[in-house]
């Protein structure tokens, strides 16, 4: 294969291939038969394209061929629905327009289909991942502790259940929005979690992460009244500004609050500033907001030199309000302890179910810092061998081991 028609191929995958994904099944409303049709048109571009060159326009080429493919097979089937052959004249009469014609981006209906309440609800966010953010089935398995052909199966089940039901592929209207775009939500900020956590080898870091940020800020342009949409977005900006210091020169992880806030990326800052402006003007706050105003705090260490932390004790607290998951429960120790110290940072913690932080890493490090500030040594270096053996990132492992190692 030619260099060109490589690269042209393998940009279409990352850029274009969900897209058309969500282009293709807003019509046809069967998500398998259109992933099989498109995966068809990538085989015959990897079969022409080093032949005839790559197209002037590979997405409209893709689009085409997926097209036909889906044509095809709706004739061989012998449909018989009036629905199905209606749309079957339409795409024949529109064939030659939308080959040019600038792709609409569907993701977002695609992303509100794939929280339908006909859908079970667990299903929610590994089939966002998979059907709108490309995630394989293995690593959405790994990330909701099942094995790969388990998650495999219930994809391809859930998709027959879209088929099957009917499922219109729309924005729901103002009764059925609010439930549905909490999963939704949800969806694209565990999506940006996992373009975190991928190992550093892996090129789809940027692009995982880049997908979701987008995804967000369709949310928001499209909802543009749903404080919660423009709130995921600012987080999701801080978080993003703040990626160039996560690791120093030599690839240490470098913790939030030691971070050389000249790394940040001030555009990323200022649109997440104005995102957060712009949930604060519609009001309402709940999760998400809270969190970007939290991470908005952080961020103004870059101009104050000094991390507010009575401020973020009171956030924390307001966040526990409206969300009280494990995970702000710890965040929430994490700012007590800076805040008061430790003796008032540790309650927090001992007030958690054991069965619930038993397993779960950043209790262990906030607890290993706490009972380090409280000279219990000896239990502090028991929590940090326990954070590090349950940390998946080999840098995350060794900035906890060189403070243990500190502590001894």
């Amino acid at each position: 294969m030619t260099p060109d028609a490589r690269r042209a191929i393998e940009d279409a995958a990352r850029v274009s291939q969900r897209r058309l994904i969500a282009f293709l099944s807003s019509r046809c409303r069967d998500l398998s038969r259109c992933e099989d049709a498109l995966g068809d048109a990538f085989h015959e571009a990897v079969e022409q394209w080093p032949q005839t060159g790559v197209p002037a326009s590979p997405e409209g080429w893709l689009l085409t061929v997926a097209r036909r493919r889906l044509i095809d097979r709706t004739r061989r089937a012998g449909t018989e629905h009036a629905a199905e052959a209606e749309l079957l004249a339409a795409w024949e009469a529109a064939a030659a327009a939308s080959a040019t014609a600038e792709l609409p981006d569907e993701r977002i209906k695609l992303l509100f289909v794939c929280a339908h309440p006909a859908i079970a609800p667990e299903m929610h966010t590994p089939l966002m991942l998979q059907v709108v953010l490309g995630l394989d089935a293995a690593r959405i398995a790994s990330a909701f502790l099942l094995e790969p052909k388990t998650m495999g199966q219930r994809l391809v089940r859930t998709k027959v259940k879209i088929r099957d039901a009917g499922i219109p592929f729309e924005v729901p209207g103002a009764d059925a929005l609010p439930e549905r775009l909490e999963a939704v939500l949800s969806a694209i900020y565990a999506a940006y979690g996992a373009g975190r956590e991928v190992v550093d080898a892996d090129d789809r870091r940027s692009d995982l992460r880049a997908e979701a940020l987008t995804l967000a800020r369709l949310c928001a342009a499209l909802l543009p009244a749903e404080t919660e949409a423009w709130g995921l977005l600012s987080l999701l900006l801080y978080c993003e500004a703040r990626e160039p210091a996560r690791r120093d020169a030599s690839g240490r992880y470098v913790r939030l609050s030691e971070q050389d806030t000249s790394l940040w990326s001030e555009p990323h800052l200022r649109e997440a500033e104005a995102a957060l402006g712009e949930a604060s003007r519609l009001g309402g706050f709940r999760r998400y907001s809270f969190e970007a105003a939290i991470q908005s705090v952080h961020a103004q260490r870059r101009l104050t030199g000094v991390t507010d932390w009575a401020a973020l004790a009171l956030l924390h607290s307001a966040l526990m309000r409206v969300a009280p998951t494990i995970g702000a429960a710890v965040a929430q120790a994490g700012a007590v302890l800076e805040a008061h110290g430790g003796v008032a940072a540790l309650p927090f913690l001992e007030a958690l179910e054991a069965t619930d932080v038993v397993s779960y890493q950043p209790y262990w490090a906030v607890r290993a810092n706490v009972l380090e500030r409280l000279e219990r040594t000896a239990e502090a270096r028991v929590a940090y061998e326990r954070a590090i053996g349950l940390s998946s990132e080999a840098a995350v492992r060794a900035h906890l081991a060189e403070r243990l190692a500190r502590l001894r």
